[in-house]
């Protein structure tokens, strides 16, 4: 549905609640794909929500609670009856289930899970971290033994019904229900009904512990192109398996991790979260960066003689710190991403380094040309422009020199690159550029008189 029609049916549902027209309103939702749908009811009041929720299909309603953030949806589950919440979660993925019962207090999850159909398809997926491979598998799955033949594997599809989003491979285990390979359904279903499973079947199957991360677990699938993987215990045996979607929802958090941290945000916030949220989680930031400024001020202090002398020296400073920070940041959003996406390790740093400080000092030679052919132009004074030329190479340099390493180390100190490495690449090329441009500026102070 196109973003006018749902926008035109939010407020169509809008002036029904206004007018205390429950049914319209619950009859204008079930209208829309559960997408849609999601997209709509996160934009009601909450009183609305917890109102409507209940009055919905309990499918449907499982999907809505499927679709929205996971705080979004605790927030509305905390507010069910336990009989109601037990009707929706029953209608839940096991992995989605688990992790919106994760979310709420001990007390009411188990509540919830005395009252589910069958709990031990959620229980044994909550003992897991939500991101992990444990936390992000589901345990509805379809194993077959190698000596089935092709046709009781399909009989047993029949049976156990999979949903439309399930299954792109069928995983093979022996009677101790260890993973022993893999069979795509297509060769399941175009193979004569007495081929044997074993023959069928790639021993070659790709899988994860339940306690791999979640991004690791993505990169795995993208790298194979895969669009199922199990997830087995440490002796090999086949716990559930990630399916694509979980995968893309995986990418979009970590991207959206990543963002957040480098821009100093630890938490995941949002343009309309409450005032008194957003500081929380910007401010303790701004007070770290207080450390990096105030050494950069000191820098800039200990050359106040030569300041007060040639005061113009305050302006064309905060071009070459500036610069560096620029450059810094370039250096360091590539390497967080490469890795991130596990394209670089620690083999291949130097080469890395040897890389940055070469793209850093090509590109402060162009740029310092040409700020330092501006500044003798502006001031008149030669001297100046190569000052301020210099000094920018320089920074340069130390720019990409830090943008490389800095993540890369922090990674080998179990330090989150994203997080940490903003503050220490900014303080290196602030405190780099002041030093080279104000240092050369006292050296050469005669020529600038």
């Amino acid at each position: 549905m196109q973003s006018t029609e749902v926008e035109q049916t939010l407020e169509a549902i809008r002036g029904a609640l206004d007018r205390d027209a429950l049914d319209e309103a619950i009859k204008l939702l079930e209208n829309l794909r559960a997408p849609d749908q999601a997209e709509v009811f996160n934009e009601l009041e909450l009183e609305d929500q917890t109102a409507i929720l209940p009055r919905l299909n309990p499918d449907e309603s499982a999907d809505i609670l499927e679709e929205l953030e996971d705080e979004d949806a605790a927030e509305i589950a905390e507010r069910l009856d336990t009989d109601t919440l037990s009707r929706i979660v029953d209608e839940m993925e096991p992995d989605e289930a688990a992790d919106l019962l994760g979310d709420l207090s001990r007390e009411q999850a188990n509540e919830v899970l005395e009252r589910l159909e069958d709990p031990e398809e959620v229980r044994p997926l909550m003992i897991h971290p939500d991101e992990t491979a444990g936390g992000r598998m589901t345990t509805e799955f379809l194993a077959l033994r190698r000596r089935m033949t092709a046709g009781e594997a399909i009989e047993a599809l029949r049976n156990w019904a999979p949903d439309e989003e399930l299954n792109y491979y069928l995983f093979v285990v022996d009677r101790d229900n260890i993973l022993r390979g893999v069979v795509p359904l297509r060769k399941l279903i175009t193979a004569p009904p007495t081929t044997p499973i074993q023959s069928l079947m790639s021993a070659d199957v790709i899988s994860v512990p339940a306690g791999t991360d979640q991004e690791e677990v993505a990169r795995i699938m993208s790298r194979y192109s895969l669009l199922a993987l199990p997830v087995v215990d440490e002796t090999g045996h086949l716990l559930g398996m990630i399916t694509h979607d979980d995968l893309v929802d995986v990418i979009e958090e970590e991207a959206t991790e990543d963002i957040y941290r480098l821009a100093g945000v630890l938490d995941e916030e949002r343009v309309f979260s409450p005032i008194r949220a957003s500081v929380r989680r910007r401010l303790p930031w701004l007070y770290v960066n207080l450390m990096p400024a105030f050494l950069a001020a000191w820098v800039i202090s200990q050359f106040k003689g030569t300041i007060e002398r040639v005061a113009i020296l305050a302006a064309f400073q905060a071009i070459v710190a500036g610069q560096g920070g620029n450059a810094g940041t370039q250096a360091l959003t590539v390497m967080v991403r490469s890795l991130a996406l596990g394209e670089v390790t620690l083999r291949d740093v130097w080469s890395t380094l040897l890389k940055e400080v070469l793209v850093g000092l090509i590109n402060g030679l162009a740029v310092g040309a040409a700020v330092g052919l501006i500044a003798m132009i502006l001031q008149g004074k030669p001297a100046l422009g190569l000052i301020i030329g210099l000094a920018m190479v320089g920074n340069m340099i130390a720019a990409g020199f830090a943008g490389a390493l800095v993540p890369v180390v922090l990674k080998r100190l179990k330090i989150d690159p994203a997080l940490a490495s903003g503050v220490i690449v900014t303080t290196v090329t602030d405190v780099t550029g002041f030093a080279l441009f104000l240092g050369l500026s006292t050296i050469f102070i005669q020529l600038l008189l």
